[in-house]
């Protein structure tokens, strides 16, 4: 693996070919006296070094993984690969609330209301501190909201809540200036707080012009972060992945490089002037590039020596379970790391209703940190910290004389499996709709979001022709069928896959099975390495990863890694599927985050071909769903219109529930497109870059339409925009009518 060694206050560096994903200038490094290429291993990469720096501190540099051009610092980015151990950091205090890692880890959201409504945003604020949260955000856009802040400071005082009040800034610094006189905190966005709203445009600097772009940076945020210093009030330096600079994205790419780099223009003008009472986020709509910008964000702090505290969310999760799985997969992902300290899941809800999800995500990462779940030691040579890389499993292949096609009971981009008991089987037509398979006279077909194969734990009867026959008919659509060992033998199915034990096979008690026998390993992940050794000499079409929940010391996702580093270290390249048994009565919000953190934290990494979800007393349609929304939310199967949706706030021009409601009605059977649902427009058109289409408040009862980052109708009366969206769809060849009910 490429590595080289820079100054240590030297965070990023920059390639020559300008398209940035490297490092580039700080205000301590404008001067660059010898940029030479030096050659490491196989790998060229770009070396700035500063010869006014005679110093022998350096940072360890790596390549992300092979043959990529993204250099990241060697260190890790958590406090340990094996369990979560929280991180250490400093203290910040938001009014009478500390943040940091010897604290609980705080929960927050936002307000919905105009802020000039001063007596509508009280009240709001109290069911939200009603309800338990720690920290309240309220967005101030205007000098006229910043007046209405001290009212409301003053208005929720007199009724006995203290709760902290974060005002929420873009583009504004006077407005900031005169809130941080009354509110406990405020949030600056990096990417146009100093900076225009980015026009997507290729910039190129010489060094002087970007040491004046620094200059007018620091002149105009210094300011603020006296006065905090003078009142006492903490401050967010809140990077999002939709609204970084153009300066930023010239130099590094609309990644999270430039997410971090963003940031850390900001910091360093506070600890210039002394200021230390400060947090960071990172968010995006997309888990995956959330996940890596935090990442890289804390292994870059680690190089410096900071420790300061965590925000963590997904911006735009949207709404229901959607919003709960992307927020339990990013979150999540990072709180079994150790990383966070203060959270808000983003809702297209009432903020009210973000407390509980938010408290159960909270309180997950602070018992998995108290309990130190994890597993025994081992070193971690091939997950990928920084960027995704997917380990695609080999996926079955067909055997000269199968008399059925196995190649179908896997998906490419991600299988979802599912438990079936026999009494499903007493119905098969209404089994096969519940598995989401197409009907054509009572037959079952595989379709675009099918069940890939299930999991039969008894099988039927052998004189039950009626239930083997609806079985035969899924195994010849190729939907695999998976049945204990003790049930094969006892009751054999044709073509079933049978699942099996390490115990099983290192007896050798599976050689009791027909020859040609498709065999599915169950693993917990923490055995230890002279048991996985059977792996090396069997054929698996899966191994399903299982872990019982009801584990206090053992983490999942730990043995999960270590799983896969035993794989990757023997080139065993088996699908892997993890499989996760919840207990009775779990309720569907546990489930869902439990779901997104488990398994997520490692789809996110690549790590993982499916996922089967198994929970006896919830309603299959709803595991399914949950099953397929994972899958899409860590970017791998897509089988559902995608949404991007803000979570509203006072600058929200529009019912952002009614209207996401009516447009989700109208368009959620188009998988493969993705559509952004904005109140307003204030991080700019780069919030919604995920997305295909926008659909954007305006101006009051006014939509503009984009599509991409491009705005093309504006002005569109709100009550013909949905059915403008749709025309605009149907324009770019992207429409498909809504399938016909059987």
């Amino acid at each position: 693996m490429a590595s080289g060694a820079v100054p240590a206050s030297f965070t990023v560096l920059k390639s020559r070919d300008h398209r940035g994903i490297g490092f580039a200038k700080n205000s301590d490094f404008v001067r660059v006296s010898d940029l030479q290429r030096v050659k490491f291993c196989r790998t060229k990469v770009a070396v700035i070094r500063n010869s006014t720096n005679t110093g022998s501190e350096t940072v360890e540099l790596e390549a992300a993984s092979d043959g990529s051009p993204l250099l990241v610092p060697r260190q890790k980015y958590c406090e340990s690969i094996h369990k979560t151990i929280r991180r250490k950091t400093r203290t910040v205090m938001v009014g009478n609330v500390a943040l940091g890692s010897e604290h609980p880890i705080r929960i927050q959201t936002m307000t919905t209301t105009d802020t000039k409504d001063v007596a509508g945003t009280v009240d709001q604020v109290m069911r939200i501190a009603d309800q338990g949260a720690d920290i309240v955000r309220i967005t101030v856009q205007g000098k006229k909201e910043a007046d209405a802040c001290f009212e409301i400071k003053n208005s929720l005082v007199q009724k006995n809540y203290n709760i902290p009040l974060v005002a929420d800034i873009h583009f504004a610094p006077p407005v900031a200036m005169r809130v941080a006189e009354c509110f406990d905190k405020i949030r600056v966005n990096p990417g146009n707080f100093a900076d225009r709203r980015a026009q997507f445009e290729q910039l190129e600097y010489s060094e002087d012009d970007y040491q004046k772009e620094l200059e007018h940076i620091e002149q105009v945020f210094s300011p603020l972060v006296e006065k905090c210093k003078k009142y006492g009030r903490a401050m967010r330096i809140g990077t999002n992945h939709g609204s970084l600079s153009d300066r930023i994205m010239s130099y590094y790419g609309d990644s999270p490089r430039g997410m971090v780099e963003s940031a850390f223009e900001y910091a360093r003008i506070c600890r210039k002037l002394d200021f230390h009472n400060f947090v960071f986020s990172m968010k995006a709509s997309n888990p995956v590039i959330m996940v890596q910008a935090y990442r890289l964000l804390v292994a870059e702090m680690n190089v410096q020596g900071w420790d300061y505290p965590l925000h963590l969310g997904v911006t735009e999760a949207g709404e229901g379970e959607d919003g709960r799985m992307k927020s339990a997969i990013g979150i999540g992902t990072l709180l079994t790391d150790g990383l966070g300290d203060t959270i808000r899941v983003s809702l297209t809800e009432s903020p009210e209703e973000e407390i509980d999800p938010c408290r159960r995500l909270a309180n997950l990462g602070m018992k998995a940190a108290e309990l130190q779940k994890g597993v025994a030691p081992f070193e971690e040579k091939n997950r990928r910290y920084f960027d995704f890389q997917r380990r695609s499993g080999q996926l079955p292949l067909q055997k000269e004389g199968e008399e059925v096609d196995y190649r179908g009971v896997l998906h490419r981009d991600g299988s979802v499996l599912m438990s079936v008991s026999l009494d499903q089987l007493k119905a098969p037509e209404l089994l096969y709709k519940s598995l989401a398979a197409k009907l054509i006279v009572g037959m079952p077909f595989k379709d675009l979001a099918t069940v890939d194969s299930i999991l039969l734990r008894q099988l039927p009867p052998l004189d039950d022709q009626d239930a083997r026959l609806a079985l035969k008919r899924l195994i010849d659509v190729s939907m695999g069928v998976i049945t204990p060992f003790s049930e094969q033998l006892a009751k054999p199915l044709p073509n079933a896959l049978v699942m099996v034990t390490l115990k099983e096979l290192s007896s050798g008690a599976y050689k009791i099975l027909p020859e040609g026998t498709r065999l599915v390993v169950s693993v917990r992940g923490d055995e230890a390495e002279k048991e996985l050794e059977i792996l090396k000499s069997i054929d698996a079409v899966m191994i399903l990863h299982d872990l019982p929940y009801t584990e206090e010391k053992t983490s999942r996702v730990h043995a999960a890694r270590r799983l896969f580093e035993y794989l990757s270290e023997n080139s065993l390249n088996f699908p892997v599927i993890h499989h996760i048994q919840f207990p009775k009565q779990i309720h569907r919000d546990d489930l869902v985050i439990g779901a997104g953190t488990n398994a997520g934290a490692l789809l996110v990494d690549g790590l993982g071909d499916g996922i089967l979800l198994e929970a006896l007393d919830q309603d299959f349609d709803f595991l399914r769903n949950t099953s397929f929304n994972l899958l899409q939310g860590c970017r791998m199967r897509n089988t559902k219109t995608e949404y991007v949706s803000c979570p509203s706030c006072g600058r929200t021009l529009f019912d952002l529930q009614e209207i996401s409601a009516e447009i989700r009605e109208k368009t959620s059977h188009l998988p493969g497109v993705s559509i952004a649902i904005m109140g307003c427009i204030v991080n700019g058109p780069g919030e919604m870059a995920d997305a295909d289409f926008g659909y954007v408040g305006g101006a009051p009862g006014k939509i503009d339409l984009y599509v991409g980052k491009t705005v093309v109708k504006r002005g569109i009366a709100m009550e013909h925009a949905t059915d403008a969206l749709i025309q605009l769809i149907k324009e770019h060849d992207r429409w498909v009518d809504p399938p016909a009910e059987e």
